[in-house]
């Protein structure tokens, strides 16, 4: 195998080994707004939870009160960390051969789906997302694991990347199994 035969197998200097380079695309950068904004909600309705069991219950302050500190310090370090940390991690592409992703804030895992092993292309749109102007692509293939899904992008970069997918793997032959 060279590199020519599959553009994105790179063989690794003087190795004949070869390693896989990053995918080329970043997510939208308004993704960090997006991450902010979850964390925000999880952290109003967490806290708010705990706040209400802290008042309403006498009984549960002795063990509500520091759960709802550490909670809080979670919620703030997790804001202000993990969006633009995951914003410089993620990466995705795709091609007529596969569907790349790189993703991962703690754990970084990376993803190659065939095009011949697609079954679906899904797009998603939360009511964040859509204020915001993003999507969320989902390529599915018929193993547990063998699923995509990239976040933060742009909509109409989404619509156009499932329109192109959707007409590479109808030309494609095999089942996707």
């Amino acid at each position: 195998m060279t590199g020519e035969e599959v553009p994105h197998l790179a063989l690794a200097t003087g190795t004949d080994r070869p390693h896989i380079r990053p995918p080329r695309n970043r997510v939208e950068r308004r993704a960090i707004w997006w991450w902010t904004i979850r964390v925000v909600l999880s952290m109003v309705v967490v806290l708010g939870a705990l706040g209400m069991t802290y008042g309403l219950w006498r009984e549960s302050r002795p063990w509500v009160g520091p759960v709802f500190v550490v909670m809080a310090i979670g919620h703030l370090v997790t804001g202000a960390v993990m969006p633009r940390w995951r914003y410089h991690v993620h990466r995705w592409e795709s091609t007529d051969h596969a569907v790349y992703e790189l993703k991962g804030w703690l754990v970084r895992e990376w993803r190659i789906v065939p095009i011949s092993r697609i079954q679906s292309v899904d797009v998603a749109r939360g009511p964040v997302q859509q204020w915001l102007g993003l999507a969320t692509l989902r390529v599915v293939t018929a193993s547990m694991e063998g699923h995509i899904k990239i976040v933060g992008l742009d909509a109409a970069v989404v619509a156009r990347t499932a329109a192109e997918l959707t007409a590479i793997t109808q030309a494609t032959p095999g089942d996707a199994t």
